[in-house]
């Protein structure tokens, strides 16, 4: 963890702990909006948001790390058998050039929402995202690109996209567009850009807020480092307010991988139809949807369950 969230982890420490021995042996539902560029000799990586939650939506642990091995180590710990990961980086990137089948789709299932993936292949310099799933895969996680079943005990890591979640599950609200949390909204003054992108992180904060009794929940306040959110005003200040982004991606992340575990109904598969690799796997995202965003088969099918014991 960073020197910022380990001030923060004395509070949250003992939460923590106690979250993890109720929850020793139930699955855990995790997510990390990871920065793509890892860390070098001379440069060390930007921060990663990393949050678990269990199955009542309960925060066990939250805060920030950086590079792939700290995440990676982090993943490792908080995994129990039958835990789902989602991570918001490409994690398969079969591709030389050009971009994904699974890119391509968010634009035509999200993009009357304002919603499309940027493009990525094995020719950008910052794969973090392949990276982690190597790791992960190395210490026996196995990828879930919803297509085939993974093992009923297995840690599962899966690509997951925060803004498809944000505009895909109806209780958030979002009906016309995604909000506008991320860069300053350039169609409103430039000295009133990061007031604005305060006040829309703040109304997003709410809306997460308020999943306390969702299906599946999220509860924001139940860890200190998390419940910060809720409890501060968005900075408006770059460098701050990305640091409280990203634990809000991984939180989003989070939510999303307990949803694609326990209401797989609701989700569905971009990339389905995609050419498998060497391996069987084809690079997808899972991602919540509306029955408008759905799309028709082969994509746009409900991701499979686990396998059986």
């Amino acid at each position: 963890m960073t020197d910022v969230a380990a001030g923060q982890a004395g509070q949250a420490g003992a939460a923590g702990q106690a979250g993890a021995a109720q929850q020793a042996g139930a699955p855990r539902y995790l997510g990390v909006d990871l920065a793509w560029r890892d860390s070098t000799p001379t440069k060390p990586a930007n921060e990663t948001g990393l949050a678990v939650i269990d199955a009542d939506g309960t925060v066990l642990d939250a805060g920030w790390a950086r590079g792939v091995d700290e995440v990676a180590d982090w993943v490792l710990r908080w995994a129990t058998p039958g835990s789902h990961a989602a991570i918001d980086a490409p994690v398969l990137v079969p591709n030389a050039t050009g971009m994904r089948p699974s890119e391509r789709l968010v634009g035509r299932a999200y993009g009357r929402w304002h919603v499309s993936a940027n493009a990525s292949s094995a020719s950008l310099p910052w794969l973090g995202g392949r990276t982690l799933g190597e790791r992960l895969a190395s210490a026996g996680a196995v990828y879930d690109d919803g297509v085939e079943p993974v093992p009923a005990d297995a840690v599962s890591y899966f690509e997951c996209y925060p803004y498809t979640t944000l505009v895909g599950a109806a209780e958030l609200g979002y009906d016309e567009r995604r909000p506008r949390y991320k860069r300053p909204d350039t169609t409103v003054a430039k000295e009133e850009r990061r007031g604005a992108r305060a006040v829309a992180c703040d109304d997003l904060i709410s809306r997460l807020a308020a999943l306390d009794s969702a299906d599946p929940p999220l509860r924001l306040l139940s860890h200190p480092v998390s419940r910060l959110l809720v409890d501060e005003p968005s900075p408006l200040v770059d460098r701050p307010y990305k640091h409280r982004e990203d634990l809000l991606d991984a939180l989003v992340c989070a939510w999303t991988a307990s949803m694609r575990a326990r209401r797989p109904e609701r989700m569905q598969v971009l990339g389905a139809a995609a050419e498998p690799d060497v391996l069987g796997r084809r690079a997808t995202l899972i991602s919540p949807a509306r029955e408008v965003q759905r799309l028709a088969a082969p994509e746009g099918t409900v991701p499979v369950g686990r396998a059986a014991h």
